[in-house]
């Protein structure tokens, strides 16, 4: 598969999660929540997770946004429901990496899976808020210390 019919397989990706977004709603017995906001783009997102221990066992969103910001949170939800916080935390920063840097190294692509289609979301500054929204809420629904209204600006 060249370049360019990767680059379609991606966006179709990103339109199919855009069109029809997965983990939609709220978590039932959500004991972790955020909600973030792009002004930039009017981007909105409430999130809710369940976590038990230390694993994320449901998480749901619910939001306005763009495609890419409703992909993105569609399959963020679906990259780390079953995962330990501590693996979420660095799939994060992993995507965070690669939508703001550029990391597009082997061990970042195999890490972040089907999640590797928002690599071209970079060449699009605007468009890297959008991507990240989802990511930043969840950062901030995860750590105790932090603020639950998160902003892109």
């Amino acid at each position: 598969m060249d370049a360019n019919e990767l680059d379609e397989l991606y966006q179709e990706l990103i339109m199919d999660h855009g069109r029809r977004p997965r983990n939609t709603g709220s978590a039932a017995e959500a004991n972790h929540h955020a909600h973030g906001h792009n002004p930039l783009c009017g981007d909105k997102l409430a999130l809710s997770l369940r976590v038990e221990g230390d694993v994320v066992v449901d998480v749901k969103f619910l939001g306005e946004g763009c495609a890419i910001s409703t992909a993105s949170a569609s399959m963020m939800t679906q990259a780390i429901k079953g995962k330990r916080v501590e693996d979420v935390l660095a799939l994060y920063h992993r995507f965070h990496l690669l939508v703001t840097e550029g990391d597009e190294t082997p061990e970042t692509l195999a890490t972040l899976g089907k999640l590797g289609a928002f690599a071209g979301v970079r060449r699009f500054p605007t468009r890297v808020k959008c991507a990240s929204l989802a990511w930043h809420t969840l950062d901030a629904a995860l750590r105790p210390d932090a603020t639950r209204q998160v902003t892109t600006e």
